[in-house]
């Protein structure tokens, strides 16, 4: 048991520090490129910190086990909104912009919906995967659009902004960018081999379900780059970039990142359960009525989202040994 928690906090280390060069790396160099701070922002920054689960969702599914890789896709998320959400504010309450609320979390509820209609006959197929795949390439391009045509609010555009100086990507060499971005490719396959092997094997010895390591241990640490990225911008007063990035992210996770593992290998996933996807459409809800009233997130609301999420998680380990 020692050895792979030892494995869960090599991999949850090499997992951060992996995303962390890979989003600062891929910032300088999109900008260099001459793409907007606001495109890079709200693409570029929101695949990098929903690169390890991408590795660890293929090396999950590769290995046998797909309940743990879709698990870790709703775990995320959940802990995305609930968890990163509600921490931030309650160290620093935050107002969130329109955007957010007016596109970002409704399309995040709407491919949250569709993941739930896929999962009915509980598998993904390779058509499902294209299709989630298309739907994150729609949701970029229609981002590029609006970028092109300017009709993003001046508010928001100066937001990100600011995280162009956070990743430093103004004087940041393009040697150093790829550097950095080759360099946190290799850190999260790394970190994604030490992570599902600590993971899977310590449910092994628990006898806990795939499906509930994937939802718990496994989704928190995936979540890590969201959940420091997010403190950091709690200490410099930045929280409509929290709610972007984690918003973001989450929608990355169920288009990008269950839609490529399942174009590289079909899922059968038997045990997720109906309250699981249940709960990660309405922490997103959830979400998005708090973000409504008033446009910000008090210490209350960070409160009552931290409940829901710890709540959430005795939920699911009581039911620890159910399925597979």
């Amino acid at each position: 048991m020692l050895t792979n928690i030892f494995f869960i906090i090599i991999g949850i280390a090499f997992l951060y520090y992996g995303a962390e060069w890979l989003v600062s790396g891929s910032c300088a160099l999109a900008l260099r490129l001459g793409l907007a701070p606001l495109v890079v922002g709200l693409t570029v920054v929101a695949f990098g910190t929903s690169a390890p689960e991408l590795v660890v969702c293929l090396r999950l599914n590769d290995t046998g086990s797909p309940n743990a890789a879709v698990g870790n896709v709703v775990g995320s998320n959940i802990c995305n909104i609930l968890l990163i959400l509600g921490i931030s504010a309650l160290i620093r309450p935050m107002r969130v912009r329109k955007q957010v609320i007016r596109r970002e979390m409704p399309i995040l509820i709407l491919v949250s919906l569709i993941l739930v209609a896929m999962l009915w006959d509980h598998e993904l197929n390779v058509l499902e995967g294209t299709g989630l795949v298309g739907g994150i390439l729609f949701y970029v391009c229609s981002s590029l659009r609006l970028a092109a045509k300017g009709n993003l609010p001046d508010e928001f555009v100066d937001e990100l902004d600011r995280t162009e100086e956070e990743v430093g990507a103004a004087s940041m060499p393009t040697p150093r960018a790829v550097l950095l971005i080759l360099g946190g490719m290799v850190a999260l396959i790394a970190g994604a081999e030490f992570f599902q092997k600590g993971g899977v094997g310590l449910a092994a010895e628990l006898g806990v379900s795939k499906a509930v390591i994937g939802l718990s241990v496994l989704a928190f640490g995936t979540s890590l780059p969201e959940l420091a990225t997010s403190i950091v911008a709690c200490m410099k007063r930045q929280g409509d970039i929290i709610a972007g990035n984690a918003v973001g992210s989450s929608v990355f996770n169920i288009l990008a990142i269950l839609g490529i593992t399942v174009l590289v290998k079909p899922m059968q996933v038997p045990h997720i359960a109906p309250i699981d996807l249940a709960v990660m459409v309405g922490a997103a809800v959830f979400a998005i009525v708090l973000m409504a009233t008033g446009k910000k997130l008090t210490r209350a609301d960070g409160g009552l989202m931290l409940i829901g999420y710890v709540a959430y998680i005795c939920l699911v380990a009581m039911r620890g040994g159910d399925g597979g």
